[in-house]
């Protein structure tokens, strides 16, 4: 009979992360009372989270380790500028005449057409490196980041098509339902910043890519991702189509990226190359170990600590620059900061903050 009633009081699942949810959406609202600076921190806090959600799919679920994941950020990042400013339409008059009044490309076809054109650069990078493994994938994955970097840098001529390192501006604000998330919203007496707006959004976007990643890796597939990230010869040798899982995988967490990337582009209504660096790749990589390689609310914390760590670590860094009388940077002295943090991090939890239930039980009685 205890163990009938302790069942019947045990709380919902389901109930505990609607309740969590319902406390992120609140969250903006009161940040916004400090100042806007607040929420925009929290908004890139969720976008590196939903970053972070799809890298775990190709490194946390699959085992392939991809230092290149930037690229397929830049790519919906660009794809979303270029149709969404007027660049295309000022350099090429046959696009000008064709689109008299200007190229405004909505936010929900914008959102499926990135993820599919990111999935397609996630299946051309996966299809070569079918037999690489470990530091080898790593090096070309890499590679494949700077290249798509480089290739952003310099599409500025003979056909001026990305404008180079001067990056793109008046990219559209993200317009749902008619409403521009750029204005403020008036309810009454009581305003929700634009800022706010875009936090929302991000907040359903990263809702359904957890949904989404869940249920991928409760599903067969997922399975049989973590068979080919613990061996991949003993799951070959058990049928599983190691190639067509692999780019599976690439594809899958590449479109979660060109997703990421339309919301950022909207948001900053500028980009440029320089926001698609390696450092961007190996911070949300960062983010996944630390959290907890393959578990889902480890990945979000780490997340959510790597993003708004820094902008916090602003008001540490500033006091202890002036106690050395300046000789220290304050950007520096705040990646130092960060550095010993994740070490001892590290040290301490060498799974992750947040690891798998499986992995803790099993080095436990190891």
């Amino acid at each position: 009979m205890n163990v009938v009633s302790s069942n019947a009081t045990r709380t919902p699942e389901w109930l505990k992360w609607l309740v969590l949810v319902i406390g992120a959406a609140i969250l903006p609202l009161i940040l916004q009372q400090f100042g806007n600076a607040w929420v925009r921190i929290a908004d890139m806090a969720l976008l590196y989270v939903l970053l972070a959600i799809g890298l775990n799919i190709i490194v946390g679920y699959a085992g392939l380790l991809d230092l290149g994941y930037v690229a397929f950020f830049a790519v919906g990042a660009y794809l979303f500028a270029l149709l969404a400013s007027p660049h295309l339409t000022e350099t090429f008059p046959a696009i000008a005449a064709a689109f008299p009044g200007g190229l405004h490309l909505t936010i929900w076809v914008a959102l499926p057409l990135a993820a599919a054109v990111a999935a397609l650069f996630g299946i051309l990078l996966g299809a070569p490196t079918l037999r690489l493994r470990g530091d080898y994938l790593a090096i070309v994955t890499l590679g494949f980041g700077e290249i798509i970097r480089v290739f952003l840098n310099n599409l500025d001529h003979p056909i001026n098509l990305t404008n180079g390192p001067r990056g793109l501006g008046q990219i559209d604000a993200i317009q749902i339902f008619g409403w521009k998330l750029s204005r403020r919203l008036e309810i009454g007496d009581f305003e929700i910043a634009g800022v706010t707006l875009v936090y929302w959004l991000l907040l359903v976007l990263v809702v359904a890519a957890i949904i989404i990643s869940h249920r991928l890796a409760e599903s067969r597939i997922g399975r049989a991702w973590m068979a080919i990230r613990e061996d991949e010869i003993a799951a070959k040798a058990m049928g599983i189509n190691t190639r067509n899982l692999k780019l599976l995988a690439f594809a899958a967490g590449a479109s979660f990226g060109g997703v990421s990337g339309v919301v950022f582009a909207g948001f900053q209504g500028f980009i440029s190359p320089e926001s698609f660096s390696l450092m961007e790749s190996i911070m949300i990589v960062a983010m996944i170990v630390l959290g907890g390689l393959g578990h889902l609310p480890g990945v979000v914390l780490g997340a959510v600590l790597l993003a708004a760590l820094p902008e916090v670590l602003r008001y540490v860094a500033g006091p202890l620059q002036q106690l050395t009388g300046g000789r220290l940077d304050a950007a520096i002295l705040r990646q130092l900061l960060i550095a010993l943090a994740m070490i001892v991090v590290m040290l301490l939890r060498p799974r992750g903050l947040w690891p798998q239930p499986e992995h803790g039980r099993s080095a436990g009685r190891g």
